[in-house]
């Protein structure tokens, strides 16, 4: 297996949840311009959830980017980056947009916990296994 391949992976999960971070936080920004809120909620519902929604997501996204680091960092295959890296990717998006759309609990903003937490015992396990020599 090339030794870079794990990187590569790893960098395409880290690039994409870094996009989605911008995302959200345009999102805030423009729910700021569009009320005159410069700190804090302003009591604006639309703006604390697009606050809670990237609040959520710089969360949960930073630590599981260590993750994918640190696998590329021990070679991991790509097979394995991968797919927990889609399901994070989809679970935080779905989350997002349940938030922004509701405050209620939706099934998006659920599957999203739940993808996110699949994803966060998947690194886990991964790296745990890594880590035994």
């Amino acid at each position: 297996m090339d030794p870079l391949a794990s990187a590569h992976a790893a960098a395409l999960w880290v690039g994409l949840h870094l996009i989605l971070l911008l995302v959200l936080s345009v999102l805030v920004t423009r729910q700021r311009r569009r009320h005159r809120v410069e700190i804090g909620d302003g009591g604006v519902p639309a703006l604390n959830q697009a606050i809670r929604a990237f609040g959520n997501a710089t969360e949960y996204v930073p630590a599981a980017l260590v993750g994918f680091g640190v696998l590329a960092l021990v070679a991991a295959p790509p097979l394995l980056i991968h797919p927990i890296g889609l399901v994070l990717f989809a679970g935080r998006v779905l989350h997002a947009i349940g938030l922004t759309r509701s405050t209620a609990a939706t099934w998006p903003r659920a599957a999203g916990v739940l993808a996110t937490w699949v994803s966060y015992v998947a690194i886990a396990a991964a790296l745990i296994f890594y880590a035994i020599p």
